[in-house]
C-alpha cells in the first residue's frame, strides 16, 4: 500500500512553481532521483554535484570493464543530465567546498545519494600491512577512478592472493585478476591497469568465506561467468560441499542458493584432476576465517600471508546458521590480499548518522534526527540509495529506493503545513554565487558531446583545477586535450 501511495505521488504532476532541487551524488540513486522529480514537478530545477569531475558513480568506477551491458544505464542517466531544468556540477565537494547548512538555504530540497566511500575493518592483527587492499581500492584502480590511479598493488612478489569474502565483489576481483589479459584488453578497462596485469605473476586466485557453499552470498550469473574463465582450474574441498539437514533446508526455501550449490558442485567435479602448468588456479576456500596477517621476513612491513580459522556453522533459529571458530588455524602464503568485506558510508557535519548501521537515519527517505531523545524529520533533506539503506542490492534497486524518497518529497510538498517549496529560495544562482565568493576556479566554456565525456579518462591533476558542469563542460585553459583522451567505446 505504501509502494503504490509513493508510485502515485511520484506519477502526478505538481505546480509548476520554482522547486530548487540539489542532488548530491551521481551514481543510479542520484540520476534515479533526479529522473523521478524531474516527471512528478514540473517546476523542478535540478542541480546535481559530485565531489569527481565526471558523473555516473558506481556505474563508472565500480562495474567491472568486462561488464558493458551494466552500464548501459549511463545512456538513460546522460538523457536526464542534459534536460533543460538539470545540471550537472562536478568537482564540488560536500564539506569542504560547501557545507550541508549552505546547501540547505539555497534549495528547497536536498537530496544527499552520495553512497559508500570508504570500508569495513576486519579490526584484526596486520591489517595497515602493505599488500592488503580494499576491494573498493582494486576496483576503482583498474576502472581508472582518479582516487587510486597510482595505486600500485602487487602483482609480482609471488604467484597467490587471497581475497576475503564470496560476495559478486569477490568474484569481480578474482576475474579481473585470473581473466586472459588479451580478452581484457577488449574492454574498458584502464590503461595502467591492464599494463600492470599483462605482468603479473598472480597464477593461484583463494576466495575465502567464512561460511558454506550454501550460503555464500554470490549471484549464479556472476559465479558461471569465473566459472568459465578459459584454461582456469577450479578446486574446492570435497569436505566444504557436505550439506547438513539446516543447509538442506536452506536450499529448499531459496531457489537461487540450491542452484549456486549445484554450480559449486559441478565444478569442483570437473576440477578433481589435477591442473597442469599452464592453467591458473580458483580455489573456493569455505568455512574459514581471516585472525591474522602475516608479516614477511624478507620485506618487513609487508604481507606475506593469512592466518585464517576452521569454522562450523551453527543454528541460531528460523532457518539461519552463523559461522563459529573452531580455534583450528591454517595459513595461506600470499603477496597481496583483497578485502571485499563491504563497504561503508562516510557521514558529514551537520548530517545524523547512525555509525552502527552505516545509513544515516530516515523514514521513508526523509532524513530523521535525535533532539533531546525526540526524534523528528529535517524539512527539505532527504536520503537515497546506500546511504539510505546501506550497501546492498544491484542498480535497478536504487530505481524503487529513488521512486520512494521522491514519494516522500512529493507528499511533503502537497502538505498544506508544510515547509517543503513554500518559500523563496536562490537555487542555481545561489549556488553559482557562492561557487565565485569561495573563489572556485571557472574556465572556459567547451561544447559538451556526450559520448566523448562518458568516455574521458580523468587525470588526477585535473581534480585541483577546474570545474565542470554536463551542459556545458567547464575546462581551464591548459587542458585543451580533455575531451580528447578517450577509452574504449562501451
Amino acid at each position: 500500500m505504501s509502494m503504490f501511495l509513493a508510485r502515485s505521488l511520484v506519477t502526478r504532476c505538481f505546480s509548476s512553481r520554482p522547486l530548487h532541487v540539489c542532488i548530491v551524488g551521481t551514481g543510479p540513486a542520484g540520476f534515479y532521483t533526479a529522473h523521478k522529480l524531474l516527471k512528478a514537478h514540473e517546476g523542478a530545477r535540478i542541480d546535481i554535484i559530485d565531489r569527481l569531475p565526471t558523473p555516473f558513480g558506481l556505474v563508472r568506477s565500480g562495474v567491472a570493464p568486462d561488464h558493458p551491458e551494466t552500464k548501459i544505464a549511463i545512456n538513460q542517466f546522460s538523457r536526464v543530465a542534459q534536460h533543460e531544468r538539470c545540471a550537472f556540477y562536478g568537482n564540488v565537494k560536500l564539506g569542504s567546498d560547501l557545507a550541508l547548512s549552505e546547501l540547505r538555504d539555497l534549495y528547497h530540497v536536498v537530496v544527499l545519494a552520495y553512497g559508500a566511500e570508504s570500508d569495513k575493518d576486519l579490526g584484526i592483527p596486520g591489517e595497515s600491512l602493505g599488500g592488503i587492499y580494499s576491494a573498493r581500492e582494486f576496483v576503482w584502480w583498474y576502472n581508472g577512478h582518479p582516487d587510486y590511479s597510482s595505486l600500485k598493488p602487487d602483482l609480482k612478489s609471488s604467484d597467490t592472493a587471497v581475497i576475503l569474502g564470496q560476495g559478486n565483489v569477490a568474484l569481480d576481483v578474482a576475474r579481473i585478476l585470473l581473466r586472459p589479459t588479451t580478452e581484457l584488453a577488449s574492454t574498458d578497462i584502464a590503461t595502467h591497469a591492464l599494463s600492470a596485469l599483462e605482468e603479473s605473476s598472480i597464477r593461484k586466485v583463494y576466495l575465502v568465506g567464512r561460511r558454506g557453499p550454501v550460503q555464500a552470498a554470490l549471484t549464479a550469473k556472476e559465479l558461471r561467468e569465473v566459472l568459465g574463465i578459459k584454461n582456469l582450474h577450479i578446486q574446492i574441498k570435497e569436505t566444504d560441499l557436505s550439506v547438513t539437514p539446516a543447509d538442506e533446508e536452506e536450499m529448499k526455501n531459496s531457489r537461487a542458493r540450491k542452484r549456486i550449490y549445484e554450480l559449486l558442485s559441478k565444478a569442483a567435479a570437473a576440477g578433481t584432476s589435477e591442473g597442469n602448468c599452464d592453467q591458473r588456479e580458483l580455489h573456493f576456500a569455505f568455512f574459514r576465517q581471516p585472525e591474522r596477517f602475516l608479516e614477511s621476513d624478507e620485506s618487513k612491513g609487508h604481507v606475506s600471508g593469512v592466518n585464517l580459522e576452521k569454522t562450523i556453522l551453527e543454528s541460531v533459529g528460523s532457518g539461519k546458521q552463523i559461522a563459529v571458530g573452531t580455534r583450528e588455524f591454517e595459513d595461506i602464503n600470499c603477496s597481496m590480499v583483497l578485502k571485499a568485506i563491504g563497504y561503508k558510508s562516510v557521514p558529514i557535519e551537520g548530517l545524523p548518522f547512525d555509525h552502527k548501521k552505516g545509513i544515516v537515519p530516515n523514514v521513508r527517505g526523509r532524513v530523521v534526527s535525535d533532539s533531546g531523545g525526540i526524534s523528528q524529520t529535517e524539512p527539505g533533506l532527504y536520503v537515497c540509495g546506500w546511504l539510505k539503506r546501506g550497501p546492498v542490492g544491484i542498480i535497478a534497486t536504487n530505481l524503487y529506493c529513488a521512486e520512494e524518497t521522491v514519494g516522500s518529497i512529493s507528499q511533503d510538498i502537497e502538505e498544506e503545513e508544510g515547509v517543503v517549496g513554500k518559500s523563496e529560495k536562490a537555487g542555481r544562482k545561489g549556488l553559482v554565487q557562492l561557487l565565485e565568493n569561495k573563489k572556485v576556479k571557472r574556465g572556459e566554456k567547451c561544447q559538451f558531446q556526450p559520448q566523448q565525456f562518458q568516455l574521458c579518462q580523468i587525470q588526477p591533476e585535473l581534480m585541483d583545477s577546474a570545474k565542470y558542469d554536463l551542459n556545458s563542460i567547464i575546462i581551464q585553459k591548459n587542458y585543451p586535450n580533455f575531451l580528447k583522451r578517450t577509452a574504449t567505446l562501451i
